[in-house]
Formats: structure tokens, C-alpha cells, sequence
């Protein structure tokens, strides 16, 4: 995990073939959060891409370095005092031969926070 502390995973599950959901909780009282923004806290979006990474190495069971993404959507402001607890939908395609092309969708209750279409080579 690239910051300590910052969430937890309260469930991985394999909804069959390459889709996988996530339960994962944000820690409020994260030092980050007092410098994006100060009594406003906002998840920042590129947390919240290393989330997925992490997320994505931990199915995959291999290190990962995000070399492309084409579809990156950020849709609503994740408030961790508000949201924490989120939900991320991942789909991943690919083989030890190529690259994964991972999609992911992450909500907090109903709201879409983020769409996000990514590639990964292996480390």
C-alpha cells in the first residue's frame, strides 16, 4: 500500500470470469486529508487510481506499473467524513503474455465517483 493507513479492504470478491467487486473503507482522520482541503476534505483522484492499482495487483498477484489510460472520469467528490465506505467494480482482461486492460467503476451508496479505463504492463 503506497500510503499507510489510508483505506482498508473490507471485501474482494470474484463475481466470476474477470470481474471482481471490492468493499474498501477510507481512513477520515488520514493525514492527507488535512492538505486536500482543510475542514473540506476530497479524496484526491489519483488516491483514489492507486486504490484500483493496488486493488488490481492484489487479484492479479503481480506488481504493476499504469502505463496508459484512456478514459479516466471523475464524476462526483468523494468526502471521506461523508463517504467512506466505497464500492469498486473491476473488470480486467488480459495474459501473462500482454497487457491487462483494466475498467473499473468505484460509488459510494448510488453515486458513480469514478470511471476509469486503464492499462497495466508488469513490472
Amino acid at each position: 500500500m503506497l500510503l499507510q493507513n489510508f483505506y482498508t479492504i473490507d471485501s474482494l470478491q470474484n463475481l466470476g470470469g474477470d470481474k471482481y467487486v471490492a468493499a474498501i473503507a477510507l481512513n477520515k482522520h488520514h493525514t492527507i486529508f488535512k492538505g486536500h482541503f482543510p475542514d473540506q476534505p476530497v479524496t484526491p483522484g489519483v488516491c483514489m487510481m492507486q486504490i484500483v492499482k493496488e486493488l488490481s495487483e492484489q487479484i492479479l498477484q503481480k506488481k504493476l506499473f499504469m502505463y496508459k489510460s484512456s478514459n479516466v472520469k471523475f464524476m462526483a467528490l468523494i468526502n471521506p467524513e461523508v463517504n467512506a465506505d466505497l464500492r469498486l467494480e473491476i473488470d480486467i482482461s488480459g495474459s501473462d503474455e500482454s497487457d491487462y486492460k483494466v475498467k473499473n467503476v468505484t460509488y459510494f451508496e448510488d453515486t458513480v465517483a469514478l470511471k476509469l479505463v486503464c492499462t497495466f504492463k508488469v513490472k
